[in-house]
């Protein structure tokens, strides 16, 4: 049976950096590849070696929202965090607005609310905030990851809807693990200071996100089976939750000892005609099941999608002008995507990818079909999947 090698987990990969930087006594096994992760350690050492410096973070939006909330924290340092054009269009207001009150030192060098900042670090005293949770969940995270290393712990109120929920989920866990003492209820979130941490070495497992584009790629071609790894079956991650949506078409997971997870088309399955999915916990699994569901030729609707439109790019508009050039029907709003006509009429066109990775790695999938159908700039995939197109290829 072929046996493919997934990344690590980026999200992960980025939050134990962090955590990293602040208690150095953590070790960490098998660290994503991925470009976002590799900009965040090139930031961090960047951090270490100078007092006063300019750091550049490039398309890097967890970068980003990490950065500001460290940088933050550390006395006698001053740094100017800036990005690409794209992430100078990304709102960051909501997470600065939280830090001030917490006592930091921020302003804003071009446009207020939005990226590039100059920060200033210092001692933050203040440990009560509240937080509006409906637009980033990377803004608690932010939060959560130095929380532990202010002097009173913090106390997080959370306002409004959450979204991408198991990210929170995730950073909470992650601090749990490493000895944090944490508390939580339906809308308030209680870090303990910890001074230290015990040395220990901590492993992280596959990238489910990634995974969810040979979920696709199986579901349109006749391979019967292949095993993918490394994976927890009590992952961490969200988008775990890959395996309950593809069991709609027909493809079954089985978590078998050494991380290892096999994945079995059923013979003769029914395809529905029509899936509608909330992914408001799993907006990153948007692009896969919308392009799975187009090769496919099966209706969808997808809701709970607000954040895609501060992404790398506005995921929504970049779908839907994409399949619209292949004579496809499809409806958005400000927070969902319906897939009206799920017909291919025009295979032999060229996709854009708006420098977002996950346009390309979704789109891959329909190439599967449509060998014809061209993907631009295919390699943004570094983003988070460095060696995409050379395992993607294995499957046939």
């Amino acid at each position: 049976m072929q046996s493919l090698t997934i990344p690590a987990s980026k999200s992960i990969s980025n939050r134990l950096l962090i955590l990293q930087y602040l208690y150095p006594s953590l070790k960490i096994n098998n660290l994503s590849t991925a470009k976002d992760t590799r900009v965040l350690q090139e930031a961090l050492q960047q951090i270490r070696e100078n007092e006063h410096s300019e750091i550049n973070i490039g398309h890097a939006g967890t970068a980003m929202r990490f950065l500001t909330a460290l940088l933050s924290t550390l006395e006698g340092k001053t740094f100017v965090l800036d990005g690409s054009e794209r992430m100078r269009q990304r709102p960051i207001k909501i997470l600065v607005e939280a830090l001030k009150y917490l006592g930091a030192d921020i302003d804003y060098i071009q446009k207020s609310g939005y990226p590039a900042l100059r920060i200033k670090g210092k001692k933050l005293t203040g440990n009560i905030v509240e937080i509006a949770q409906n637009i980033s969940s990377q803004y608690i995270s932010a939060l959560l990851l130095i929380a532990p290393k202010l002097p009173n712990g913090l106390t997080l109120h959370l306002n409004g809807k959450q979204v991408s929920k198991p990210y929170v989920q995730m950073s909470l866990s992650i601090l749990s693990k490493l000895g944090i003492h944490t508390e939580q209820d339906n809308k308030t979130i209680i870090i303990y200071p910890a001074d230290k941490l015990d040395e220990q070495q901590t492993n992280i497992e596959g990238d489910w996100s990634s995974a969810s584009y040979f979920y696709g790629a199986m579901s349109v071609l006749n391979q019967p089976e292949f095993s993918l790894k490394p994976f927890d079956e009590n992952s961490l991650q969200g988008d775990r939750k890959i395996v309950s949506y593809f069991e709609t078409f027909g493809i079954k997971t089985t978590f078998n000892t050494g991380q290892e997870i096999v994945l079995t088309k059923e013979k003769d399955f029914k395809l529905p005609e029509f899936v509608d999915f909330d992914l408001l916990e799993t907006p990153d699994l948007a692009q896969t099941l919308a392009v799975t569901c187009l090769a496919l030729g099966i209706k969808c609707r997808l809701t709970g999608l607000q954040t895609l439109r501060i992404k790398e790019t506005d995921r929504l508009h970049a779908l839907q002008t994409e399949m619209q050039k292949l004579g496809t029907g499809v409806r958005i709003t400000d927070d969902s995507f319906e897939l009206l006509a799920p017909v291919v009429q025009y295979p032999n066109v060229s996709i854009d990818t708006y420098n977002d990775h996950r346009m390309a790695m979704s789109f891959a999938i329909l190439q599967k079909k449509y060998p014809e159908l061209v993907i631009k700039h295919p390699e943004v995939v570094v983003k988070s999947f460095p060696n995409f197109w050379e395992l993607f290829k294995e499957i046939r």
